[in-house]
């Protein structure tokens, strides 16, 4: 059992003293690396995990392409964006080639909204919902 950690296997009869306090105060334990000094600003990200990536969403078009605007309420749907961040895991696998900053186009069937921002454009999608990711090469 090293220092900092309870490993159930070998735990004692009597848990250690900062857990016992919050069991008995039926308040959730919060672990004194998760605390934020004071003052101190807190900055909360979002890390996808198994294989999966983050993506935010591009913005709906509100024009077609030959320059016909729709109304406010008509958008054509965008199923494109950029990746945020990608799972250590993907990270690692040569099979995927998407990496952070890639634009991608992705199913949206499996995507998961994350309410990080007011826009919510943020989706943890699995890597097999990506269909494709965009390459720019340079002419020769």
């Amino acid at each position: 059992m090293g220092s900092g950690t309870w490993d159930l296997d070998e735990s004692p009869a009597v848990p250690p003293s900062h857990v016992a306090e919050a069991w008995e105060a039926q308040q959730p334990y919060d672990p004194p690396m998760a605390q934020a000094k004071p003052g101190s600003k807190v900055i909360e990200t979002v890390e996808p995990v198994g294989t999966r990536v983050l993506i935010r969403k591009d913005e709906d078009r509100k024009v077609t392409k030959v320059g016909i605007h729709l109304p406010d309420k008509m958008e054509i749907p965008t199923l494109t964006g950029r990746v945020v961040a990608v799972s250590r895991q993907v990270e690692r696998d040569e099979d995927y080639p998407v990496r952070q900053y890639d634009k991608v186009l992705f199913n949206p069937r499996h995507a998961v909204p994350v309410d990080f921002e007011g826009d919510n454009r943020l989706f943890v999608v699995p890597i097999e919902d990506v269909v494709a990711v965009f390459r720019r090469n340079a002419a020769e």
